[in-house]
């Protein structure tokens, strides 16, 4: 069983411009949520070195602990995608209690962060406008295949050379900000360590 996430991000976009076209291919809009994350790692940061994190996030109406490494990595500061992303995503039943369990486990907290999503979708695709702190909206889509997320691509009208694939992380290196660098990053403020 394959754990690569089919997920590409289109930064800079118009969200109300984005949402009409959503209309016009017949998405559907599912829903409004606020996202708090902690992301976790080693003492020693191995899984910050291996390019990868463990992310507790509470999605408002589920909870989720996942696993993200990022595949075929070409450059730490968002100049280049990467191949891919592998996933691996169950849900939990408590965020501070999971946020406990992890850091009785021997895990750190390596910063709390939050994001707002607005969510389409058509079909197997979902359709992610994503906000975070200091960065411009940038659009998310993600399907089971490679080859529906190249149709959504299209049916958008959107350019395939403008795709990236990575993540926040990345996006926040282009805008000069390095994740690691703070404990919380959120739309209140940011904390620096």
């Amino acid at each position: 069983m394959s754990n690569e996430e089919c997920e590409v991000k289109f930064l800079d976009i118009d969200p109300d411009a984005l949402q009409e076209k959503l209309v016009v291919i017949g998405a559907t809009k599912t829903g409004e949520y606020f996202y708090r994350r902690r992301v976790f790692d080693y003492p020693d940061l191995r899984l910050n070195s291996q390019g990868a994190w463990l992310r507790l996030c509470d999605e408002g109406d589920r909870v989720t602990m996942t696993f993200k490494q990022r595949i075929g990595i070409k450059s730490h500061d968002g100049t280049q995608s990467d191949d891919s992303m592998e996933e691996i995503e169950v849900e939990v039943s408590n965020f501070e209690r999971t946020a406990l369990l992890l850091e009785k486990l021997g895990f750190i907290e390596k910063f709390y962060q939050e994001n707002k999503r607005i969510r389409w979708t058509k079909e197997n695709v979902e359709f992610d406008i994503d906000t975070w702190p200091q960065l411009k909206p940038y659009l998310e889509i993600e399907a089971p295949t490679w080859q529906e997320v190249d149709g959504a691509i299209q049916n958008l009208g959107l350019s395939p050379d403008d795709k990236k694939v990575f993540s926040t992380n990345q996006i926040y290196k282009l805008n000069g900000i390095d994740e690691i660098d703070y404990k919380r990053i959120a739309f209140d403020g940011f904390i620096k360590r």
